[in-house]
């Protein structure tokens, strides 16, 4: 890993990709107030146990870093969200996704893929992210979800904005720092409430068949959803269903050349893409941590965490657990089985797991064929996400054409 990290200048926040840690699986951090889990196995037991690690971590957060409850609120918004009201609002866009209707976007999604790679070669020029890694799952789940794929550019700046801050999460910094980090946070947030209120006011007089029609017209315990619900939902599929398979495209290329005897095997053996995509899951895992706060005392891995607490899951560092992937600073697609946690586990699993594995399978085996090889450009550096808590490429710049 030593040679990858200084290759690609990989930050230090992203202290898994730097080497084996040295700490305990479960540790207390007084510096930001928090506790934090490494290891795969606890993580294991703590992502399926909803009961005593809620998904409402808002709840422990205090309220002097929290905005104006006018202004925000989580209702909806489903990955902040613990049973039973989380079963009844995953059910209503379930069917979305199904294998069914997420394998009948394969044509589409290849038609995006040729159609973005040829705009790219009119150019002569080819960054993997702003060419590809982004517009093509956007424009996706913006035609599932029922908005103009043409208002990317929109979509792309509130994701940004929100996404791409370089703090650290805690709950001791002064109170100013925390104060100047909501109102960055809520200008994008806003803004994007609004253009989505506007669109599902309008399906309410002009259903279609998209999925926003699909939230604006859903019931549950035969209750319509309210606007702020339908909002916040549309925002997290609108979100969720596009960054992360932007960071799972670009993450798999970077390790296509790192390893380029990988890249010559996956080019002669094309049944392996699905493999090669799983092992860069695992290896450059795109969300590598989730919150989470305690409703009651626990012990997890030997630890008692109290309740109340807020809890850090870090999928990044767990999915590199010598203890359930042997030599994992090795990028080795023969893994099997590689039951990474990069989708999460239990309830709230990824609901878009199957589209991003697809359109990531279909993007990849379109380059491998019309990039030969696929290589990063040595005259321009590679740059990651600067958030903590997510692992991916921003800036991408590939050789075009190949040689």
């Amino acid at each position: 890993m030593a040679d990858i990290v200084e290759r690609y200048d990989i930050p230090q926040q992203h202290f898994w990709l730097h080497g084996p840690r040295s700490g305990q699986p479960v540790e207390f951090d007084a510096a930001t107030g928090m506790w934090n889990v490494y290891g795969y196995p606890e993580l294991q037991e703590m992502l399926g146990d909803p009961a005593t690690f809620s998904s409402d971590a808002m709840r422990v957060i205090p309220k002097n870093m929290m905005p104006d409850g006018e202004e925000l609120s989580m209702k909806g918004f489903i990955t902040q969200i613990d049973p039973p009201e989380h079963g009844k609002l995953r059910k209503l866009v379930s069917s979305a996704f199904t294998r069914k209707v997420v394998a009948d976007l394969e044509p589409r999604i290849a038609a995006l893929t040729h159609e973005l790679l040829d705009a790219a070669a009119e150019r002569g020029r080819f960054e993997l992210v702003t060419d590809l890694a982004y517009p093509l799952p956007v424009i996706v789940i913006a035609e599932l979800l029922g908005v103009p794929s043409s208002d990317r550019a929109l979509f792309k700046q509130w994701a940004d904005a929100l996404f791409e801050r370089d703090s650290k999460i805690s709950l001791t910094e002064p109170s100013e720092d925390r104060e100047a980090e909501v109102r960055a946070a809520m200008k994008p947030w806003m803004e994007m409430s609004g253009y989505l209120a506007a669109h599902a006011a309008e399906r309410r007089t002009r259903p279609r068949a998209d999925l926003l029609t699909k939230l604006v017209e859903a019931e549950v315990d035969g209750e319509r959803l309210p606007d702020d619900q339908v909002v916040n939902f549309a925002i997290v599929l609108l979100l969720a269903g596009h960054i992360t398979t932007t960071m799972l495209l670009g993450n798999t290329v970077l390790c296509l050349d790192a390893f380029p005897e990988q890249q010559d095997r996956v080019r002669a053996d094309r049944s392996t893409v699905p493999a090669v995509i799983e092992e860069s899951l695992r290896f450059f895992t795109p969300f590598s941590a989730l919150a989470r706060s305690t409703t009651r005392e626990a012990t997890l891995g030997g630890v008692t965490i109290p309740a109340d607490q807020l809890v850090m899951a870090w999928l990044g560092p767990a999915n590199r657990d010598p203890r359930q992937f042997p030599d994992p600073g090795v990028f080795n697609p023969d893994r099997d089985p590689n039951p990474h946690l990069a989708f999460g586990r239990g309830i709230h699993f990824c609901l878009g797991a199957p589209l991003a594995r697809l359109e990531g399978r279909v993007a990849l085996n379109i380059l491998l064929d019309r990039l030969d090889p696929l290589r990063t450009n040595p005259d321009e550096p590679v740059e990651f996400l600067p958030t903590p808590t997510m692992t991916g490429v921003r800036r991408l710049q590939l050789l075009w054409p190949p040689r």
